[in-house]
């Protein structure tokens, strides 16, 4: 009886159904859904996922997914995740007009021209094909140059595989990639080769204080000592004739006192 009931669960998770989704997000109205995830359920067959027409964030990663028809109808979804799946045709979400991120690493997608079906997506500006952590990637990232040819096809694009390629950040992503490309050409055989001798950047002496500089600055330092005693000295002059002001003020302002 147990083996049947998993059996049947199994069956269930192979396909998407109204069952599966209100169990997992708790609505009793599809419309209702927003975020949906469904990892590693071992999904091929979308099924009824088109009627969550609100839906705005979805995870569908770890399946066995080939067919994406059924997402076509959802004009509203944002984020859309679908690495680690079978997919080779883009094209069904060419109706996804509100899409901002796509990831399809570690798909079968052969080259670029079947992104070209999303370029009709003017707010798509984050694509991942290759994904270096999980080590996903797809046969169009064989090309050296498909990350050329997609800028050129999304012109709009702010993120590409996980890299900034325009906006803030960008420079920084290009000079740390510069520099690890030439640290890496540096080595040979896993040593570093050997670095000839240097000449130093200034000549000897450069950082010596010349005399005649020195004699400025104790010029410049005497006559500031100066100054300083002489307000110094005015300060203790003001405060003594403060002082006798006060005492005066005091004494005139005190009762007169009569003999009897």
């Amino acid at each position: 009886m147990d083996s049947k009931r998993e059996k049947d669960m199994e069956t269930e998770c192979a396909k998407i159904t109204t069952v599966l989704l209100k169990s997992r997000t708790g609505e009793f109205d599809l419309e209702s859904i927003l975020f949906l995830k469904l990892r590693n359920l071992g999904i091929y067959d979308l099924g009824c996922i088109g009627e969550c027409i609100n839906l705005e964030r979805l995870d569908l990663s770890g399946n066995n997914i080939t067919n994406l028809g059924p997402l076509s109808p959802l004009r509203r979804l944002l984020v859309l995740n679908l690495s680690a799946n079978r997919i080779s045709n883009l094209e069904p979400l060419s109706s996804c007009e509100s899409l901002q991120s796509l990831n399809v690493a570690g798909n079968v997608i052969p080259s670029v021209d079947n992104l070209h079906a999303l370029k009709s997506l003017k707010k798509l500006e984050s694509i991942r094909l290759k994904d270096n952590t999980y080590n996903y990637s797809n046969p169009v990232c064989k090309n050296s140059t498909y990350r050329t040819l997609i800028l050129e096809i999304f012109p709009n694009m702010k993120v590409l595989d996980g890299e900034r390629v325009v906006g803030r950040g960008s420079d920084l992503y290009q000079l740390c990639k510069d520099i690890d490309d030439t640290i890496k050409g540096m080595y040979k055989n896993g040593q570093l080769p050997e670095v000839p001798d240097t000449k130093p950047w200034v000549d000897d002496g450069f950082w010596e204080i010349k005399r005649s500089n020195n004699a400025i600055v104790d010029e410049a330092y005497k006559q500031f000592s100066d100054v300083l005693h002489e307000c110094r000295l005015l300060n203790s002059r003001a405060a003594h004739v403060i002082s006798q002001n006060e005492r005066t003020i005091s004494l005139k302002n005190q009762p007169k006192q009569y003999a009897v």
